[in-house]
This record gives structure tokens, sequence and C-alpha cells, in this order.
């Protein structure tokens, strides 16, 4: 079996969540390639597999890591932007005849299953967002609701035309991402709410303490863990705050924060109570074995975070609607307490932690654990790929 996975390279999210399935399937003597680009391209090498790099599609950054609506309709522009697609599409069809997959799994990326559609390539599509929204500012929200339908309408009719689309989410009423889905009736039996993509359960790890004195860390102290992921320009403004708040924190608290580059040096810059890693590898022990994480509102930290038990404190990227909408829903869950980056201080932040510190938040969470995280994403996700490549 010969399977062909297509993330978007944007960030490590996409990337992040094929990687095990990808491993799942190699384990069962499957051959796997990957077509993405940017950091999601360095990932995905490091990590071992064979990778081609497909045409990237950019949007423009403010320094303050919010997306730049304004400068992005004029670089790359829409015509560009088209062109780009094209020639992504153009691409995957030398991809396909090089590699001949039996099956192509895109997650979130268009442009292959277009391509696997024209060589009649079976296609599954994995994805949380089945809108693309522009951001809803005032000047911009004419546009906005245009450029919604649109996409709606055509994106949504490329993402249906597959075998089964598979949302990594937890199934209704509790779906983070269910604000960025808006599936139309017509698609509802193509998809298949297959729980959160977990490459490493909780309880395949030692206790809480064991993993604490593994690490290094306190064994008395509240941890706080706050790996930021994203695109390297988004990150970069966030990182720098963050940083800098931490860093004032009382000593109370022991902080350990990934800045999200997988190609960095592994070795911790140690401060008095932050502990600063350019990568993590073994994120999954420090999830397991702080008390509260801070990140943006990307699904996959915040989903991980729920099936570790652990309440989360959310500062989506400014203009970024999903992650905004990620974290609303979180916080309708009881499972997240949700800053505005600009609103975000020293003052504001501490007593976010305070309250997700208090036994009623912690066991809202840990109650959570229990109800929504027994489904298994992975060994579905891997399953049903496997038998759409043997029909």
């Amino acid at each position: 079996m010969r399977v062909l996975f297509t993330p978007s390279g944007t960030g490590l999210g996409h990337v992040g969540r094929c990687i095990p399935i990808a491993k799942r399937l190699e384990k069962n003597g499957a051959q796997t390639l990957f077509s993405t680009y940017r950091e999601g391209l360095k990932y995905v090498k490091q990590e071992g597999f064979q990778a081609v790099e497909a045409p990237d599609i950019g949007v423009q950054v403010k320094p303050d890591g919010s997306i730049d609506f304004r400068l992005t309709t004029v670089d790359p522009g829409p015509f560009l932007t088209v062109y780009t697609i094209m020639k992504q599409v153009d691409a995957e069809i030398d991809f396909m005849q090089a590699f001949k997959p039996d099956v192509v799994v895109s997650d979130s990326r268009a442009s292959s299953l277009v391509a696997a559609k024209l060589l009649d390539i079976p296609r599954i599509c994995i994805l949380n967002q089945f809108q693309v929204f522009i951001p809803r500012r005032n000047r911009f929200l004419k546009l906005a609701r245009i450029a919604d339908a649109t996409t709606l309408t055509l994106v949504g009719k490329v993402w249906a035309d597959v075998k089964q689309v598979l949302i990594p989410d937890f199934p209704p009423p509790y779906t983070l991402s269910t604000r960025n889905l808006h599936i139309p009736k017509a698609y509802h039996k193509k998809t298949r709410f297959i729980g959160p993509i977990i490459p490493v359960s909780p309880d395949e790890l030692p206790d809480k303490q064991q993993l604490r004195k593994k690490l290094g860390l306190s064994a008395d102290k509240p941890v706080i863990f706050a790996p930021i992921s994203g695109p390297a320009k988004e990150r970069a403004y966030f990182t720098g705050l963050l940083r800098q708040i931490l860093g004032n924190f009382p000593d109370d608290y022991q902080i350990v924060m990934s800045l999200g580059y997988p190609t960095a040096s592994t070795e911790p810059v140690n401060g008095e109570n932050l502990i600063i890693h350019g990568w993590i590898p073994n994120r999954f022990e420090y999830l397991k074995a702080c008390d509260i994480v801070i990140s943006r509102g990307g699904h996959g930290t915040l989903s991980q975070s729920i099936c570790y038990g652990k309440p989360t404190i959310l500062v989506p990227t400014p203009s970024h609607t999903e992650q905004l909408n990620n974290a609303k829903k979180a916080v309708e869950l009881g499972a997240s307490e949700l800053i505005l980056q600009k609103d975000l201080n020293k003052d504001v932040l501490l007593t976010a932690v305070r309250k997700l510190l208090k036994p009623a938040f912690q066991q809202k969470t840990n109650q959570l654990k229990k109800e929504l995280c027994a489904c298994n994403g992975l060994e579905t996700a891997a399953k049903i790929i496997s038998e759409a490549a043997n029909l």
C-alpha cells in the first residue's frame, strides 16, 4: 500500500497530526510520501519521512503576528494566488504520477484533492475547518461575507468530493471547531468525527510525579507549560511578549516554554523559574507533568490538552478567526480561559493562572477528559485510509 500525505505546511499542526498516522501505517507495511512546504516540510524531514516540496501559498503578517488582510490582497494577490494554486495542482500531478499512490490523504489542502481526482485516485480529507473565514473587520465586512459564501460553495465541494472527510475532533455537542465547520447537509454522510489524533496516550506515560522527577521539574510548585506553535512570523511577536511576562512571574511557579522550532537545539535555557526550549521532542511528557497549558487557539494543542485533563489559557493570534472560535468553544466547555492578545499582561495572565489552579477548574477538565477522550482518532484514521487504499 502506498499513501501520499499532503498536509498544509503552514505551522506544524496539520503535519503534526499526519505524522503519527503515517507512522502507524508504515508499521503495518505501508510506503508513505509527504508533499508539503514551509515549516511543515522541515518537520516531516526531521521525523525521517520521504518528502517533496510543493509550491507555497503565503499570507502577509503584521509585526504583532496578526494576518494583514490588506497586504495579503496585494501580495500575493488574488490572481497570483490562483496561479500558485494551479502550480500546486500541477506539481501534485507530477508527484502522484511518480509515486503512484493507492490513496491520497489531504490535510486542509484542496489542490492535492483536485490533482487526485483528475488522476482518479481515492481521496481522504482530514480537516477541522470546512469554511475559510476572512477576518471580520468593518472595512472588509462585505468582502468577507462574499468570500465566505464563495469558499463554502467552491472549496466545500472539493473537500466533500472524497471517500470520507475525517474531522479529528470531539463529536457534537462538544466539537471544538464547531463554529468553523458549517458543513452543508448534502455532505454529512461523508463526514465522520473520529476524535483527536493523540500520538501518545496519557496512559502510556508514567504518573505525574515520576515524570516531574525525570524532567527535573519541581515536585511541589505548579508547573505551567507553554508550547508555542504556528507559522514562524505569527509566533515571533507572541513568544517575545510571553517570555517577558513569564520571566517576571512570582517564583511560586515553574514554567516550561517551547518556542516551536523543530530544527533548534533541545538544550534548555534555564532562568530562575522559566525554562526555555527551542524544541521539545517529548512534549507529551511535559503535557502530563504540568498543571496548566498556555497556548494559541490551535486545534491540535487544545484537543491534546483536553485529552490530558489540562486546563488551558488561550491567546489566539489576532485576526485569526479559526483560533478565536476554537477558544470560545473551549471556554463554553469549561476547559479554558480566553485572553485577547491586546489585553495580555502580567496581572491578567497571573489572575487566569490562579483561577485555573482552583480545584473546581481542575476537576472540570478531568471530567471532560473522562467523558470525551475514549475514542481513538489515530487508529480510526489509519483504518479508514487503509480501507480506501485497498478498495
